[in-house]
């Protein structure tokens, strides 16, 4: 099986991923990830094995479902798999942050008064002394 593709797209290799799970069960798992297979044999899977099913791009009927963070913040503009859902733009929130910090830096606007440290005055005071020593 395996790779970037969707699995379990025939009655052959359906079979095949059900008996697997069997397996997988039989071995002795505690849970199965199931990963861009059809809603259909996903759905096989969930009602053959007594451990839970996590499907990821496999369909409605798993016992739970995950997604990549990076896939629902929309941290990947160019990419969306089919079986992911978008819920933000973070990308474009996070370019436009960091163009703005970019661009305070050249200017000098960042950092502020707030955002640095501060000697006490007294030692401030002895330092410069020592300095000119």
């Amino acid at each position: 099986h395996g790779g970037y593709r969707i699995q379990g797209k025939n009655a052959d290799s359906g079979e095949l991923l059900v008996e697997d799970a069997k397996s997988l069960e039989e071995a002795g798992v505690f849970g199965i990830v199931l990963e861009m297979i059809t809603e259909e044999v996903a759905r096989m899977i969930t009602k053959t094995v007594s451990v839970p099913t996590i499907g990821i791009g496999s369909g409605r009927y798993c016992d739970g479902q995950v997604l990549v963070l990076h896939d629902i913040l929309g941290l990947y503009p160019r990419f969306v798999p089919k079986f992911a859902k978008r819920y933000t733009d973070l990308a474009s929130t996070i370019k436009g942050a960091v163009t703005e910090y970019a661009s305070e830096v050249r200017r000098g606007a960042f950092p502020e008064e707030k955002n640095v440290f501060k000697m006490d005055d007294a030692e401030r005071d002895k330092l410069d002394l020592r300095q000119k020593s």
